[in-house]
């Protein structure tokens, strides 16, 4: 799983089913923020500008790694809130969350620069077709997306233990640094 899936669950996880909706609509933003790019020229721009997609990459990197690190202490500090306190207390920042996974998300980046455009027919009108295509994009990241955050939101429920939930702050953490050790080594 990618830095969004894990994202998706995590927050389900730790702040219930709206908190993962609100961090899933967050990421479709950003989303949406790709496929205008996507639109005006995104290709042309990366292999016009390298450094900067890289620096884009690299950021995207340091984040998931925050978010990781953030999990990771949690669980080492014993600070991971009791679900019923953190059930909607901790979801105030999915949506940006949510938009700050999704917008430096390297696999985002490859899919609207080099996955995307073959789909394209060069002969017809670009537009329409990318945001065509966009569409049915969402229309399934919305729909993984929030099946992973509901999917968390219902493993919370077997969280109620202290120690699963130090276990499972645990383990998000080393997946989110692990996902950002490989964003950050391939760039």
């Amino acid at each position: 799983p990618g830095p969004a899936n894990l994202f998706a669950i995590a927050t389900g996880v730790r702040a219930g089913p709206r908190a993962a909706l609100a961090g899933v609509a967050g990421m479709n933003v950003a989303t949406l923020v790709w496929i205008a790019a996507a639109a005006l020229g995104l290709g042309a721009l990366v292999a016009a500008f390298p450094a900067q997609f890289h620096l884009i990459a690299i950021a995207g990197g340091l984040y998931v790694a925050w978010l990781g690190a953030k999990a990771l202490w949690a669980a080492i500090a014993n600070t991971a809130k009791p679900l019923d306190a953190a059930r909607g207390a901790g979801g105030d920042g999915a949506f940006r969350d949510g938009f700050a996974v999704q917008i430096a998300n390297p696999k985002i980046i490859v899919f609207f620069t080099a996955v995307l455009p073959p789909f394209v027919d060069p002969h017809r009108a670009i537009v329409p077709q990318l945001l065509l295509l966009g569409s049915v994009v969402i229309a399934l990241d919305v729909a993984a997306m929030s099946a992973y955050g509901v999917a968390g939101g219902a493993l919370a429920r077997t969280l109620q233990d202290a120690k699963a939930r130090r276990i499972f702050s645990a383990c998000v953490g080393v997946l989110l640094l692990g996902a950002a050790a490989l964003i950050l080594l391939r760039h």
